[in-house]
């Protein structure tokens, strides 16, 4: 099963930015489309934003749409989130993911089936 390490977290004040980093091994990750969620204090994990395996395919959670961007770089098996104009209700601790199935376009939470060990992002005001 592939190993996820998220890298890149800290604290920044509103209206800076931050970059995730994703760093994959002992998988494939180059055939499986990526995701990153986020996870509030007291509150579900929600979806940010996935990414297809050739990462022609993108979406996003409404709140995030013109702030964040996520990429992959398959050469390097990792996957970004760039956030820029961070607002204190970004802060949340943000876990990437791999969808189980290679060539697929995940549709919910459960078609992720490896989870890094999150990164604490947080936006002071």
């Amino acid at each position: 099963q592939v190993q996820l390490v998220e890298s890149g977290g800290g604290l920044v004040q509103a209206g800076g930015s931050l970059k995730l980093s994703c760093a994959a091994s002992g998988g494939t990750f180059m055939t499986h489309s990526m995701g990153w969620f986020r996870q509030h204090p007291g509150e579900e994990r929600e979806h940010v934003a996935t990414i297809s395996w050739r990462g022609r395919t993108i979406d996003y959670v409404d709140s995030v749409k013109g702030r964040f961007t996520i990429s992959r770089d398959n050469a390097e098996n990792t996957v970004y989130l760039e956030m820029k104009d961070l607002k204190p209700e970004d802060t949340a601790v943000y876990y990437c993911a791999r969808d189980s199935n290679p060539f697929h376009w995940p549709t919910r939470s459960d078609d992720f089936d490896s989870w890094g060990q999150g990164t604490q992002v947080t936006v002071s005001s």
